[in-house]
């Protein structure tokens, strides 16, 4: 298996979700984010004590943004020649195998990517002992 080029520790500026204005208090205002937009809302003007508001302030670093805990970067594949890409970048990036792929073509991609050396993040689903 390859290692990740580099392991760069990854910060999170907040780990919490950011939950909207008032979903603890009703059940019909779902939990997703939706910015507050009334003129005497206390949370959009980011009164004392109110919710906090995403802001660009809250972003990762450039380095560690979509890194996986790993090290590598996700990237997607479909198919066994989707793998050539990667044969050059198998320290940076992992493939994984995309959902709607079947367990035949996915076996033909675990190989293929073993002999590649390239990091499968999903290689065992789908596949069935016998």
């Amino acid at each position: 298996m390859p290692k990740p080029l580099s392991k760069v520790k990854i910060v999170k500026k907040r780990t919490k979700k950011f939950l909207r204005h008032h979903t603890d208090r009703y059940k019909r205002v779902p939990e997703s984010w939706r910015r507050p937009k009334g003129i005497d809302s206390a949370v959009r003007r980011k009164f004392r004590g109110t919710v906090r508001m995403p802001n660009i302030g809250y972003g990762s670093d450039k380095r560690t943004r979509h890194m996986m805990p790993n090290g590598f970067y996700r990237f997607v594949v479909n198919n066994v020649s989707d793998l050539e890409m990667l044969m050059m970048h198998n320290r940076k990036y992992a493939a994984e195998i995309a959902h709607n792929v079947s367990a035949i073509k996915r076996k033909a991609i675990v190989e293929r990517a073993a002999q590649l050396d390239i990091k499968v993040t999903n290689g065992k689903a789908r596949v069935r002992t016998e």
